[in-house]
């Protein structure tokens, strides 16, 4: 199996290998690609030292599968050319994910989706893919009519100059900014950039991403904020059901998803936090708690790490998909 990388030196890419070694999958040539400024520079994969390639060279290797991480103007410019020598290409950015032709793909929901005619497949979001893990097993009981959606979203998911910037921040330096205004000591309501709407990207993605996933049936409105958080996304979500339901068979349903781990018990202080997540896989539900003031609805919160299942994971098991059903 022969596995390129694009994006391999960035903070997503690092866990795409990370992930790949913990997988044991088994990579008989691995290329690891990155920007011009990176090539020739060397990266240890699976014990082994490798110099970095140019993506040109990438495309000429003709890899079985290329998981990108490189952003969308790189994706929509070599996805095709990878797809072209049979590559089967998986991207992490938004290039493709709303195109009709590409699947949006979360393994444990619709990873059946899936055949060999596929050549670039897309991961959702981050933020989208804690969100229908949790919410899968219980739309297909209940019928989610509305959704309501509250995000707190860690620096990493801009990327590592957010990062430097809330670190450098910390440490005192205020003068290198990523974000608009100081992120240290401080949340922002600004995730992604703003339409003529009033939404910014973020919420735009959850809102029509988690409707290709689920339904496009289901209201959806979002809001999306940046917080002072290294890694691990939350989400406050409020979910308006066709049908009633009790707390118990919500919490067995969730229970019996697999990749999402019911961590609700408030009354010894055990809720979903990003500490508890990060470097985990698991997507951890807390808070579960009827509202109340409407009728068939629900209150919970979601945590996970969103550089793992919200983005790395997630993509590593398409690969795992496409080579264990064969089709790759």
């Amino acid at each position: 199996m022969k596995i390129a990388v694009v994006g391999a030196t960035g903070l997503v890419g690092r866990d795409i290998l990370k992930v790949l070694e913990e997988r044991n999958i088994q990579v008989t040539e691995f290329f690891p690609v990155a920007s011009s400024k990176s090539t020739g520079k060397k990266i240890t994969f699976s014990g082994k030292e490798y110099s970095i390639i140019s993506i040109e060279d990438a495309v000429e290797k003709k890899p079985d599968i290329a998981i990108f991480s490189a952003g969308s103007t790189t994706s929509l410019k070599w996805a095709p050319k990878f797809a072209d020598v049979g590559t089967k290409v998986i991207d992490n950015s938004s290039a493709w994910r709303m195109n009709n032709n590409i699947p949006l793909i979360v393994p444990e929901i619709n990873g059946g989706l899936l055949n060999k005619n596929d050549t670039i497949i897309a991961n959702p979001n981050c933020s989208t893919i804690q969100l229908v893990m949790a919410l899968s097993p219980l739309h297909k009981i209940y019928k989610i009519k509305r959704l309501v959606i509250s995000t707190y979203q860690a620096v990493s998911g801009s990327g590592a100059k957010a990062v430097n910037q809330l670190m450098n921040e910390r440490a005192g330096n205020y003068e290198t900014k990523f974000y608009p205004h100081q992120i240290d000591l401080n949340v922002i309501p600004h995730a992604g950039e703003f339409n003529n709407d009033g939404d910014t990207t973020e919420e735009v993605k959850l809102i029509e991403e988690t409707n290709k996933i689920l339904s496009s049936n289901i209201s959806i409105t979002a809001t999306a904020v940046r917080v002072p958080v290294k890694t691990g996304h939350s989400e406050a979500v409020n979910i308006e059901f066709e049908n009633g339901f009790t707390i118990h068979e919500i919490k067995r349903l969730l229970g019996t998803m697999p990749g999402v781990v019911v961590f609700d018990f408030p009354e010894a202080n055990f809720y979903p936090m990003p500490l508890l997540t990060k470097g985990k896989d698991e997507v951890m539900v807390g808070r579960i708690r009827r509202d109340n003031s409407q009728p068939n609805s629900l209150n919970i919160w979601i945590v996970a790490d969103n550089l793992r299942k919200g983005a790395a994971t997630n993509a590593v098991q398409i690969a795992q998909y496409l080579i264990m059903n064969k089709l790759v």
